[in-house]
């Protein structure tokens, strides 16, 4: 499914990222569509407006992570949708790559941290790679994407989940018969590391238990309940976070 820069919608969820916006919306080229849903307290969504007030949607709202996403998404004009995050920084040339190099129905690509966490980042991309050769994706909500089309066929996010929606989005669209493909050159940077300063084997921990149970879910009905609860990711997080 080839494409052009301006068929590509970007869908950002924010909260309080005034540190980070300017540095993320400086690596987006101006023919894309950025779709951003906003629950900051901070002026996020102003500065948003004031520096990029061209191709750019900011939507208000309180929703939880998934919920963003999916309003993002049934927003958003693109055909291609790229889901991402505000504290990272696309690649240069990322956007004229991906559209030289589709030719799947969905993709992922590698987010590399910053130079203080260079273990974890080696650690995390091989484990991306070594679960896609096994069959699943291994994606994050940081640096994916998919057509709109397939997008509306699987139904969107699954809503009931608070966290590791992007992961199980990926896992569903391989497991219906659509084409994903983990490509290297699609490269997000982070531009700081808060989540792993706040505890990187937690973070660990967390991503590979509840990625595993979403995995066999989709072969063993496992009950909703252990799913649709953090497991305490976001009060982890927000009880470390002075910027909330």
């Amino acid at each position: 499914m080839p494409c052009q820069i301006d068929d590509i919608s970007v869908v950002l969820p924010t909260l309080n990222e005034q540190r980070n916006i300017a540095t993320f919306l400086a690596s987006l080229p101006p023919a894309v569509e950025l779709v951003v849903v906003d629950a900051s307290t901070d002026g996020t969504d102003q500065l948003i407006m004031a520096l990029r007030p061209e191709r750019t949607r900011v939507i208000r709202s309180t929703a939880g992570l998934t919920m963003a996403r999916q309003i993002g998404a049934e927003a958003a004009q693109g055909q291609w949708l790229v889901f991402t995050d505000a504290d990272v920084c696309f690649e240069p040339g990322y956007f004229d790559y991906l559209c030289r190099s589709i030719n799947a129905d969905a993709f992922y690509g590698p987010k590399y941290a910053t130079v203080a966490h260079p273990i974890y980042s080696r650690l995390f991309i091989a484990w991306q790679v070594s679960i896609h050769r096994l069959g699943t994706a291994a994606s994050s909500g940081s640096n994916m994407g998919m057509h709109r089309d397939v997008f509306a066929q699987l139904g969107g996010f699954r809503l009931d989940l608070p966290v590791n929606e992007d992961t199980e989005l990926m896992m569903r669209a391989r497991r219906r018969g659509f084409r994903v493909d983990y490509i290297h050159g699609l490269a997000v940077r982070s531009i700081d590391d808060r989540r792993l300063q706040r505890g990187v084997i937690f973070k660990t921990v967390h991503s590979v238990s509840r990625n595993t149970l979403l995995f066999v879910d989709m072969y063993i009905p496992i009950p909703r309940r252990w799913l649709s609860h953090d497991w305490g990711y976001w009060s982890f997080s927000h009880a470390h976070r002075s910027d909330l």
